[in-house]
């Protein structure tokens, strides 16, 4: 089995490369949707959050309204960000969850490949749960027209709410340094699944040979990138 992580700033495109990685066969959850899950009422990460940003981000029925939760994190009253102080809340417990995750995938199919969507992988330190880490790109302007068409705002409150939330994240620049694969997707969306199409088999050959105990590329090398 094969665990891959799939991470990208901002209106990158990662769900949708996700989704191509799906289509072929591939197990894929959204670190968001287990984020989402255990800030159910009644979950841990719930309590602590409503314990830290007050219980004005709670909906009338107690679920958390993440759009009031956003504003809370990254513009608080003094002017700083409290986005670090959220995510140590809540980033562990999505951790655990998506390991377990990724070894239930595994022993319902050794041959598996997991993939696992997730924004801030680099940044909580997540990277060595993976065995693979594949970055998706695309230009700069390129995130502002997509949140904006996302959302249906203006290309000036787009340009605020992204640059807002990549101060939280690495830059690109970074995060391809990090990478084993990177997926352009400043292009058409027939280019960016082509190149997922010629990634996969590659994949699939990397989880084929964790049934025999070689090590992957991540176990044995301290850093290496390939591009697709």
């Amino acid at each position: 089995m094969l665990k891959v992580g799939l991470t990208g700033g901002i209106a990158s495109g990662k769900s949708v490369v996700a989704e191509m990685f799906a289509a072929m066969g591939a197990h894929v959850r959204q670190a968001d949707q287990i984020a989402h899950q255990l800030m159910q009422p009644g979950e841990k990460v719930h309590e602590e959050v409503v314990r830290h940003f007050g219980p004005g981000i709670l909906n009338p029925d107690q679920t958390v309204n993440r759009v009031r939760l956003a504003e809370a994190a990254f513009s608080a009253s003094n002017g700083q960000s409290r986005i670090q102080e959220l995510n140590h809340i809540v980033h562990p417990a999505v951790l655990i969850t998506q390991e377990q995750w990724m070894d239930d995938v595994g022993r319902k199919d050794p041959k598996a490949i997991a993939i696992v969507e997730a924004a801030l992988i680099l940044e909580a330190g997540a990277q060595r749960q993976f065995d693979r880490l594949i970055v998706v790109s695309c230009r700069p302007e390129q995130r502002v027209q997509r949140w904006s068409q996302r959302l249906h705002v203006t290309e000036e409150v787009a340009r605020r709410e992204v640059n807002r939330r990549m101060a939280a994240q690495w830059p690109d620049a970074e995060k391809v340094k990090a990478a084993d694969y990177v997926i352009d997707n400043s292009g058409s969306l027939d280019n960016t699944r082509a190149q997922v199409e010629r990634l996969f088999p590659e994949l699939q050959r990397s989880a084929l040979q964790s049934l025999t105990g070689t090590k992957t590329k991540r176990q044995t090398e301290d850093e290496g990138i390939e591009k697709v």
